[in-house]
């Protein structure tokens, strides 16, 4: 009775599946607008041979600048549990 309102449930929306080139071409654009940003910039190693690449990355990302330190390890290790003492016993 309310189809006309709110319209058929039973199709599914169409999923435009993207092509291999298309998946290459993007990547390739959100790597470059990644790596053109970096400063220090990343070392990238081409293997021609096999048809792949690497990406040395600097030691430190210029978002992860901005991140929190890492909390401090603690100076003294913390004291054996009460089992492990009295198995030793």
């Amino acid at each position: 009775m309310f189809k006309f309102l709110f319209g058929a449930k039973d199709s599914k929306p169409e999923v435009k599946r993207e092509t291999q080139r298309e998946t290459v071409m993007r990547a390739q654009k959100e790597l470059n607008d990644i790596l053109a940003g970096l400063s220090p910039k990343a070392k990238i190693t081409i293997y021609p041979e096999e048809g792949t690449f690497t990406i040395s990355l600097p030691e430190q990302m210029p978002d992860e600048a901005r991140a929190l330190p890492a909390p401090a390890k603690p100076a003294v290790e913390p004291a054996a549990s009460p089992a492990k003492a009295t198995e030793a016993a």
